[in-house]
């Protein structure tokens, strides 16, 4: 896993790098990353990227601050759980079936705050770690404030390196 303490050291460009060495060696791997969504050169949110190329909202800007409806925000940005839901969940489904011989990496960008929101995603990273047969490359955050739990439990695993990036 990559860890950083500041947005925007190049976390997911780093990810997205080894992503691409890794496919051009014939490495099978699959999983998703995600990219931050501009308009008129300001952020307005994130997007998930599968490494097939999909691409679906993760979070938007919202343009108020009232929670009238069910909302799961950080920040100025609202989550869109069903959508990411809809991506990510699938594919961390499906990664530990198949051939046990094939070796396989699975891409996990991001596991942080927005990501967590969902208990689904929580369950399904959790099997995903303990599944044999797979390599997880993934981005946690440093913690910064109240520790996130997945977080945590991903760092102190015994089978976990963790690459600080600064």
């Amino acid at each position: 896993f990559v860890s950083s303490l500041f947005l925007g050291v190049g976390k997911t460009t780093l990810i997205q790098k080894v992503t691409q060495a890794l496919k051009s060696s014939g490495i099978p791997i699959d999983g998703f990353y995600t990219e931050e969504v501009r308009e008129g050169g300001r952020r307005i949110g994130f997007d998930v990227v599968t490494l097939s190329g999909m691409r679906g909202p993760l979070s938007r800007v919202s343009p108020d601050s009232s929670t009238s409806r069910r909302e799961y925000r950080v920040g100025q940005y609202v989550v869109d759980l069903v959508s990411f839901e809809q991506f990510v969940l699938p594919m961390l489904r499906n990664v530990n079936h198949g051939s046990d011989s094939e070796k396989k990496i699975f891409v996990i960008d991001e596991i942080g705050k927005m990501e967590l929101f969902s208990q689904a995603f929580i369950q399904a990273v959790r099997q995903t770690l303990t599944g044999s047969g797979t390599v997880v490359l993934g981005t946690i955050p440093v913690p910064k404030g109240k520790p996130l739990d997945l977080v945590e439990e991903i760092r102190s695993r015994k089978d976990v390196k963790v690459f600080n990036v600064s």
